[in-house]
């Protein structure tokens, strides 16, 4: 990814509920995401924050409440599932993989042109995969998959970017090169938005935490919202939840 092609995407959400048979897994959260900002988003186990993530992404309808996206449609997103969503048993070599994300511009069936070609093997080089271009990724391991699937999110080029555990069941040098990628991302103006389980990296690296637990408990700068009243009620309603169901 380099500058921008166009304005910086915000995010607004207006009293959101997603549910799966009725069931609330995100209940009445409202915010904003700013322009330019890097949110992880923080919780319990079945918090909902990855269905808040899908919901976002346009995968999941929302029960009540609205999504706005500020600044660009849906064609202005970037989604990375957790890796153990991913099909590796589907045949298809790292360059296929990679260059899924100029889809839009180069279209599903058309040819990639040399210019084209060009930028998928850079982006294949970003990530450290040099080499690696005509391997089946049911040969790679869950890190060099995670690496090329960081290749696919810089050829989109989006100003949304949406993480669902980027760093999980990946070697410590894969997620802080990957790391990285997200920290260059953020600073190109680019707003992101991570599902996150580690705290101290969540401390460490991201600035804006939106913590919840199904419902929201706090969401800002991520020293006011990781304090441990904070997470001990995460924890409390998370579990109340869980005894309610």
């Amino acid at each position: 990814m380099n500058a921008l092609p166009g304005p910086v995407p915000a995010l607004s959400i207006s009293d959101l509920t997603v549910a799966y048979d009725r069931v609330p897994a995100v209940h009445h959260l409202t915010g904003r995401f700013e322009p330019g900002s890097l949110t992880a988003i923080v919780g319990p186990n079945g918090a909902g924050k990855s269905t808040l993530l899908k919901s976002i992404a346009g995968l999941v309808p929302p029960s009540e409440g609205r999504i706005t996206l500020e600044g660009g449609g849906r064609d202005r997103i970037a989604y990375l599932p957790q890796l153990a969503e991913i099909d590796r048993s589907f045949p298809i070599s790292v360059f296929d993989v990679v260059s899924l994300g100029l889809w839009r511009e180069a279209g599903l069936f058309h040819a990639l042109t040399r210019e084209n070609e060009r930028r998928a093997r850079a982006a294949i080089a970003a990530v450290g995969l040099d080499g690696f271009e005509r391997k089946q990724v049911g040969t790679l391991s869950a890190g060099q998959l995670q690496r090329a699937l960081f290749a696919r999110l810089m050829l989109q080029d989006a100003g949304l970017v949406l993480l669902d555990e980027p760093f999980a069941a990946v070697d410590e040098r894969t997620a802080g090169d990957l790391l990285s990628l997200v920290a260059e991302w953020h600073r190109e103006g680019r707003t992101i938005i991570a599902v996150l389980h580690d705290i101290e990296r969540v401390r460490e690296a991201f600035p804006d935490t939106l913590l919840i637990a199904r419902e929201p408990v706090a969401w800002g700068p991520t020293q006011e919202v990781l304090t441990p009243d904070n997470l001990r009620r995460a924890r409390y309603i998370s579990d109340s939840w869980t005894s309610a169901a």
